[in-house]
């Protein structure tokens, strides 16, 4: 019983680590956060379930939550925006080496 005890940690530990660096791949940050804490609070919310059966049927839903974070994440990639100036790094007000504003990407109507 302790081996399948094992082998069920090592799944959800797995499951876990796929989630959060899957929830990264999101462009938007607002999007990449909420990933992040949704996938901590449902794995809080669930770690004291110790019933086999209850685990296994928790797993098939945290790989479906997977499949489904796959498919946005590519999705999301389509839709870039400038980043936000919580995430740091070049926004779209950051000035170049030769006072120019640097973007991503080209935003509004041309």
């Amino acid at each position: 019983m302790s081996a399948a005890r094992g082998e069920s940690a090592q799944k959800v530990l797995s499951l876990y680590r796929q989630l959060l660096r899957q929830g990264n791949q999101f462009a938007a940050y607002n999007f990449r956060e909420y990933a992040k804490r949704r996938t901590r609070d449902a794995f809080r919310e669930n770690q004291s379930v110790e019933d086999p059966r209850r685990v296994q049927e928790l797993i098939q839903s945290g790989l479906k939550e997977l499949q489904m974070l796959k498919r946005q994440t590519v999705i999301s990639q389509f839709y870039q925006q400038d980043r936000l100036v919580v995430e740091g790094g070049i926004s779209g007000k950051d000035k170049d080496g030769k006072g120019g504003i640097v973007r991503q990407k080209d935003t509004g109507w041309d």
